[in-house]
């Protein structure tokens, strides 16, 4: 699937630098997930598996946040805990802080670990681990 219009839009509200590295993300992103739909969610890019948020950016003050959503169980380094869920997250200041082959195995693992944010609603909050996608 490509880069959604909206995705493309958000991009070029960015600084140069910024869209380098967020185009990097959305490509390095689209080519491992290419069947994950991504539009702005939430006023950011994200890619969903199946209508399960699995992957985000967003411009932070100082970087660039990626997120995994369900990051904390792919036991990777360089994912930092994120938030009372199941999140991941890394920081990029530029495009040479991303480490490309890391960031495959993050996707490949984010494809086949998944918990259930697409139904946290009917579950009142509790996450459940998703077994079909």
């Amino acid at each position: 699937m490509a880069i959604s219009p909206d995705v493309e839009a958000y991009h070029q509200q960015l600084t140069e630098s910024d869209r380098d590295l967020c185009e990097l993300l959305a490509a390095e992103i689209d080519r491992a997930l290419p069947e994950a739909e991504n539009k702005v969610w939430h006023a950011h890019p994200v890619w969903f598996l199946g209508g399960n948020p699995i992957v985000g950016y967003h411009r932070l003050k100082k970087d660039v946040r990626l997120l995994f959503w369900s990051g904390q169980s792919f036991g990777e380094p360089g994912l930092a805990d994120e938030g009372t869920f199941k999140a991941a997250e890394a920081h990029y200041g530029t495009v040479d802080d991303v480490d490309t082959e890391a960031l495959a195995r993050w996707l490949a693992k984010s494809r086949d670990i998944q918990w259930d944010y697409e139904h946290i609603r009917q579950t009142r909050g509790e996450l459940q681990k998703r077994t079909e996608f």
